[in-house]
């Protein structure tokens, strides 16, 4: 039976572990051919190697999202292993807790490097593969926190907000040219991200206001990932998919 991805490259930032190796195991399983990319060199080439053991096709590249120089390396990777870019899902990510007076600067600075400039930068350089591709599906990993306050994690919170309105600035520009770019936004998910990142106690707290009751996985972000990533999605650009248990519902 044909994947839902058949015949397609994708790449994959921060995809060594969590949201981002789900991604890579999916799209692989998928008929993708995978492109991951992170700054944890050993976590990612472990992940290739189990999407090649489970019979997959994917390599690994040493990706900074906020160096420039790394994703021209990247997307060039993708089409001297593949040929071809038909996907990219800026995936990389970081979370810091602080509320605003106790943002420092160089907190502000690093939060906004890899969050935002790292999508920005992803999208300026993967677009003219795209392009040459004949069109593809751009994923930008936002947050409910770019959707609505909750109160603290500040310069999280304005980072998944920009990423939320860049996508559609990005949708609206690319769109004639079969260029599709959508934001997902995961509520609390278990990953190590959230569990290094929050307090026990406030998970809790979210998993209690949630309605559904539970932290999501990363592998239903991963499904919803693949949703946007493939053809079935075909008339959506400029949207959110958001993916929260109906938390943002309320």
């Amino acid at each position: 039976m044909a994947g839902r991805l058949d015949g397609k490259v994708a790449l994959i930032s921060g995809g060594a572990r969590g949201q981002g190796a789900a991604e890579g195991k999916v799209f692989a399983r998928e008929g993708a051919k995978v492109v991951l990319g992170d700054v944890l060199d050993t976590e990612g080439l472990q992940t290739v190697s189990e999407i090649q053991a489970a019979g997959g096709s994917a390599v690994y590249i040493h990706l900074d999202v906020t160096q420039e120089g790394e994703w021209k390396n990247a997307v060039s990777a993708a089409v001297r292993n593949f040929g071809k870019l038909n996907i990219l899902v800026n995936n990389a990510g970081i979370l810091r807790m602080e509320g605003i007076e106790d943002t420092t600067l160089e907190i502000w600075n690093r939060v906004i490097a890899v969050n935002q400039t790292g999508v920005f930068l992803g999208m300026k350089h993967a677009i003219p593969v795209l392009r040459q591709a004949g069109g593809g599906s751009i994923i930008n990993i936002s947050s409910i926190a770019g959707l609505i306050g909750v109160g603290a994690a500040a310069a999280y919170q304005a980072t998944k907000g920009a990423v939320r309105i860049l996508t559609k600035c990005a949708a609206v520009q690319y769109a004639k040219e079969n260029i599709r770019i959508n934001s997902i936004h995961p509520g609390v998910i278990t990953t190590l991200m959230v569990t290094q990142g929050i307090d026990p106690e406030a998970r809790k707290l979210f998993e209690q206001a949630t309605p559904l009751g539970r932290e999501g996985s990363a592998e239903e972000i991963a499904n919803g990932v693949l949703f946007l990533a493939s053809d079935e999605s075909s008339y959506m650009t400029g949207a959110e998919l958001v993916l929260d248990g109906g938390y943002t519902a309320q």
